[in-house]
């Protein structure tokens, strides 16, 4: 049985680098880049396709990008947004997750490693840059000892800080050195704990609590 391919859209205020985008995504058989993307920058336009994935290039837009990925949110809530950038920026990281922001992708990635990320997004996981991921795992070595009051255990609050940067299941059971049953066993609870379902939602929490 044939897999469903992944819709993504691009929105990109340069055209030429759009459309040589959509070009290079569609020719990998996975995905299917929707047309309303190829001659327009329209939100509405582009959220009433219905992509899995919106592809948000950060680095011409007109205005705060947060404010564009707020609006995309709100168009179509059940969509995926991952910001595109030249730049390895920290703080609009943070400030898009706020709005359920799914992944953050530097523009000199191999297509390979382009392709593994969008299908990871699509699949339910939040991936950022290692870069941005490196950085973010600084900040958490810092703040490990501000006494920050919180519910989560000190195993959680590990687990938690790697959902954060994006790893997976199989990557947190590895950098901790548990299995991959007692990583689904601490996200369990964490999810339990703060109320929340989804991975993103988590990562939110940890961001605006300060743990990452």
């Amino acid at each position: 049985m044939a897999t469903e391919q992944v819709r993504i859209a691009v929105l990109e205020e340069q055209a030429l680098f759009r459309k040589a985008l959509c070009q290079v995504l569609a020719k990998d058989e996975r995905f299917k880049v929707i047309p309303e993307c190829m001659e327009h920058n329209e939100i509405q336009r582009i959220a009433g396709a219905k992509p899995d994935i919106t592809l948000l290039d950060v680095d011409f837009q007109r205005g705060d990008p947060v404010d564009t990925v707020k609006a995309m949110r709100e168009a179509h809530p059940i969509g995926k947004i991952c910001l595109l950038s030249m730049h390895a920026q920290q703080a609009l990281l943070e400030r898009s997750l706020v709005f359920g922001l799914e992944g953050y992708i530097i523009k000199d990635i191999g297509l390979t490693d382009l392709s593994r990320a969008l299908l990871a997004i699509n699949g339910g996981d939040f991936y950022v840059d290692p870069r941005l991921a490196g950085s973010m795992l600084r900040r958490m070595s810092e703040r490990r000892h501000k006494g920050d009051p919180t519910e989560l255990s000190e195993r959680e609050t590990d687990v938690i800080q790697l959902i954060a940067i994006g790893l997976s299941n199989k990557q947190i059971s590895e950098k901790l050195f548990l299995s991959e049953k007692t990583v689904k066993n601490h996200i369990s609870r964490i999810f339990s704990k703060l109320n929340v379902t989804a991975r993103t939602q988590a990562a939110i929490y940890a961001i605006k609590s300060g743990l990452a």
